[in-house]
């Protein structure tokens, strides 16, 4: 796996929006942020594009995007937002220049299908806070922070307290994943989430029960569950249930899922569509241990 760069004052950071429209007071906040860390940060020239929902054309968005990962002075690529748009562009993206000037990019909810071509590119990404979670609603103070950390090169540690649920055990492999509509919906495509032998991350927003339960069945019968190393649950946010209930949590329902399988699981762990959203090296080498009182999450290289 390659690791992007470290980032040093006077780095460039570029800031892009491959999905939603975005405002440019929504990003004001993470663009003072970058600049207090001492870095430059760079707008992408459709970044406040209005195409109905989305943050200008699929051609702007993706001439956006083509632009900063060819260019070889920006050091990481920030994502304003997600909501839904990365999808219809991916395709037509060339990671030659990225390959070759390899840099990091942020983001998460959508921008997971950005982040799945990276690891299979393999290169590391940082599935994390957004320009638009400086609103305090998918990022705080603290998982803000560890970003920045990230950023400079520190491999981050989390402890958080177990679950119910949980399933004991201890694992080391790489992190993938991200939000599963995301990576349910990269099933067969070219940035289908390679899971084989992987510490799986998965979390969701507003999403009802019995789609929850559709969406882990296909990837059980996709194959997608059976060979993990560990399976690691963030947010799952807001979820929703008809008048005649699903009769099952969010989280009883992914148990289920990976009944029949023997490798540790957890849940609750702080990242996701919520304000303890902290970073995750999608790509990175961690160890994972699922205890009766605490679990961990400790990246090493």
């Amino acid at each position: 796996m390659i690791y992007p760069p470290v980032l040093k004052p006077g780095d460039r950071i570029g800031i892009l929006s491959t999905a939603r429209k975005i405002r440019p007071d929504e990003i004001e906040a993470a663009v003072e942020t970058f600049r207090e860390w001492g870095f430059e940060v760079v707008l992408s020239p459709f970044l406040h594009a209005i195409d109905h929902q989305f943050a200008g054309t699929d051609a702007e968005r993706a001439s956006d995007l083509q632009s900063m990962l060819d260019d070889p002075s920006l050091k990481a690529i920030l994502c304003a937002r997600g909501g839904y748009g990365t999808q219809r562009i991916i395709d037509g993206i060339s990671f030659e220049g990225f390959q070759e000037y390899p840099k990091w990019i942020m983001g998460f909810s959508d921008i997971t299908s950005l982040l799945s071509a990276c690891d299979r590119l393999g290169v590391a990404s940082i599935h994390g806070p957004m320009g638009l979670s400086w609103d305090g609603k998918t990022s705080n103070e603290a998982s803000r922070a560890a970003l920045g950390r990230v950023l400079r090169g520190e491999q981050p540690t989390y402890e958080w307290e177990t679950y119910p649920l949980n399933r004991p055990g201890t694992a080391r492999s790489r992190v993938v994943g991200g939000n599963l509509s995301i990576v349910h919906c990269n099933l067969g495509t070219a940035t289908e989430t390679n899971t084989k032998g992987t510490l799986l991350f998965l979390e969701d927003l507003d999403e009802y029960l019995y789609h929850l339960d559709r969406m882990m069945l296909h990837l059980r019968r996709a194959g997608q569950l059976k060979d993990l190393a560990g399976l690691i649950i963030g947010g799952m946010t807001d979820m929703n249930d008809n008048a005649t209930s699903f009769g099952r949590t969010a989280e009883e329902i992914i148990l289920e899922a990976v009944r029949d399988y023997d490798y540790p699981v957890a849940f609750g762990f702080p990242a996701g569509h919520q304000p303890d959203n902290f970073p995750l090296i999608i790509g990175g080498e961690a160890q994972f241990e699922v205890g009766t009182e605490l679990c961990s999450l400790k990246f090493v290289r």
